[in-house]
């Protein structure tokens, strides 16, 4: 009876220690989406705040990232994470760019003393990336020790194993 005891025990111990959760610092399994939009206008007719439809929508623990277009450097996209805020000579707010979200929507708009002053390069035909990363992924502690640079889209991608073959188009 007694070895029998030692060989249940023994085998619970190696299924046991089998488990493993070593995905900590990049996370295969888990299915974030980005969205691209383009041609995004910030005019006074839309109060300088175009709202951008999610379908299907998302879960209320989810996160949600929005980089804007900013330019090139040598060929590659940069991406800029929002909030963004530019400045006058004297310290004070020009302008930037800010978002709140819904789970069916993402709401992107102007700050700023004079929106319809700002040049047509930042306000017209805007291109956005909308990140989404389940709320589950940036919640674990494993996962707040290790969390990515979310000012770095690049990183973003690469952390949450983002395909960028996958980025769904959204159309205004």
């Amino acid at each position: 009876m007694r070895k029998i005891v030692t060989l249940f025990a023994v085998i619970g111990l190696m299924a046991f220690s089998s488990c493993s959760n070593n995905d900590d610092d990049v996370d295969n399994d888990t299915i974030s989406e980005v969205y691209e939009v383009s041609n995004v206008n910030f005019t006074s007719t839309n109060q300088y705040n175009p709202v951008i439809p999610l379908n299907p929508a998302i879960f209320e623990s989810d996160m949600v990232l929005v980089y804007r277009l900013a330019g090139t450097d040598g060929g590659r996209d940069v991406w800029k994470l929002i909030p963004e805020n530019y400045y006058l000579a004297d310290g004070t707010l020009d302008f930037g760019f800010d978002y709140d979200f819904t789970i069916s929507d993402v709401s992107i708009y102007m700050v700023g003393r004079d929106l319809g002053g700002v040049v047509n390069s930042f306000r017209l035909n805007q291109i956005f990336r909308i990140v989404i990363i389940p709320g589950f992924v940036t919640t674990g502690t494993a996962k707040s020790v290790n969390k990515a640079d979310f000012s770095d889209y690049n990183e973003v991608i690469k952390r949450y194993n983002i395909n960028g073959g996958n980025i769904k188009k959204i159309i205004l």
